[in-house]
């Protein structure tokens, strides 16, 4: 069983893969070139696939599109132009839909925003970090902080909307360091903040430092203290946590990640990009090849490059629902879960999670919710559930 595919809408991801430098804790598809990169010919690739996609799935009505990488305010604004017009004659793009691109502030010049903002962009999510240049030097990242306010600005006066992305729990980082932080982010005025716990992933510099014993980070403890006081200083001013990192004021959430989190389907369309899709009645899981240039040689080739196109099973639906739907504030609509997956939640479960303060049910609109100290343990969470399911 299936639910309607727009049940929870369909959007676009797009992924530019490329890097002016490559961030030691960063495990995303990215990659540096030295020698430059020919727009015009990735900007063909993107194209075929987006035509090669539209004829495997069939139409669609897009509610969002979100430009990701890799960092994307290294595209020129004709190239995102160009992609955004093919993805319009694809799958229509409806007027208020949301269209996010991510920047690095070092990347960011006006004249270069105001092209992204008449090429259709609406909303930019700054990769900002920190707010000190000894942690942004750390971090591997190319700016400082004088290059991210100047950044902030010109996002606040071209766009309609503008998020940015602060790291915390970072090596060296007290308590009082992160209140300081945050307190100045928050008293910038954004209306949206994604703030992310550094965790160590495999295959990157970090995690080869962390190993050797030459990077250390918060203990569990204080990880978990700098967990709460960011839910604290947000919730009083506003910025609700509306999913596990992400905090906004009210009407001001991401569209984008929203879909992600309420299962909905979407399209990838780049290297490395990840979709969910509905073809003849069946959710498949794609993926494309992450090498920027084996990933054209295969678009050209057969006009797309799929390293993944696999039909996720009734069970595995069910996990992924919840997994997604746990993480943000509205939680999980049991109706959907049944009428996607044909699984119910056993009820003496729900019950039992409940007095063990890590879920709150309301039977009335039959939804399910994490609690703060849900979210600590979600992966276990999901598994104590999931061992419960029964047919409707």
């Amino acid at each position: 069983m299936v639910s309607n595919p727009d049940a929870a809408g369909f959007g676009v991801y797009v992924h530019w893969p490329f890097c002016a430098a490559k961030c030691p804790y960063c495990d995303f598809n990215s990659h540096v070139r030295h020698g430059g990169v020919d727009q015009s010919e990735f900007l063909a690739g993107y194209l075929q696939e987006i035509r090669h996609l539209r004829d495997k799935i069939g139409p669609r009505t897009t509610g969002t599109v979100f430009f990701g990488g890799g960092t994307p305010s290294l595209m020129d604004a004709s190239t995102v132009s160009a992609i955004l017009e093919a993805i319009d004659q694809a799958w229509p793009v409806v007027p208020s839909a949301e269209i996010t691109l991510e920047a690095n502030p070092s990347s960011v010049e006006a004249d270069r925003f105001k092209g992204y903002r008449a090429a259709g962009i609406n909303r930019v999510s700054l990769g900002v970090q920190a707010l000190n240049d000894r942690d942004l030097k750390s971090l591997g990242r190319l700016h400082n902080v004088a290059e991210a306010m100047t950044a902030l600005e010109v996002a606040a006066s071209t766009f309609e909307r503008y998020s940015f992305d602060l790291i915390y729990a970072r090596p060296g980082q007290s308590k009082q360091d992160w209140e300081a932080e945050l307190g100045q982010a928050i008293s910038m005025g954004t209306r949206h903040l994604s703030l992310y716990q550094l965790t160590i992933e495999e295959g990157t510099p970090f995690a080869a430092l962390y190993k050797a014993g030459r990077l250390q980070v918060p203990e569990p403890e204080l990880a978990d203290e700098l967990y709460a006081l960011t839910q604290d200083m947000t919730n009083a001013a506003d910025l609700k946590a509306y999913e596990v990192s992400n905090h906004a004021a009210t009407g001001e959430e991401s569209q984008h990640n929203l879909l992600y989190w309420r299962y909905g389907e979407y399209v990838g369309i780049g290297p490395g990009a990840h979709g969910r899709v509905i073809v003849d009645d069946k959710r498949y899981a794609t993926s494309t090849e992450r090498l920027p240039e084996r990933w054209l040689a295969a678009v050209g080739q057969s006009g797309s490059a799929f390293s993944e196109y696999e039909s996720v099973d009734t069970a595995a639906q069910a996990d992924e629902l919840l997994l997604m739907g746990l993480r943000i504030s509205e939680g999980v609509d049991l109706r959907r879960l049944a009428l996607l997956s044909g699984v119910r939640v056993g009820p003496d479960k729900i019950s039992e999670l409940q007095e063990m303060q890590l879920l709150v049910f309301d039977d009335d609109a039959q939804r399910l919710y994490a609690t703060q100290q849900g979210r600590f343990i979600l992966n276990r969470l999901v598994l104590e559930l999931s061992s419960c399911f029964e047919p409707v």
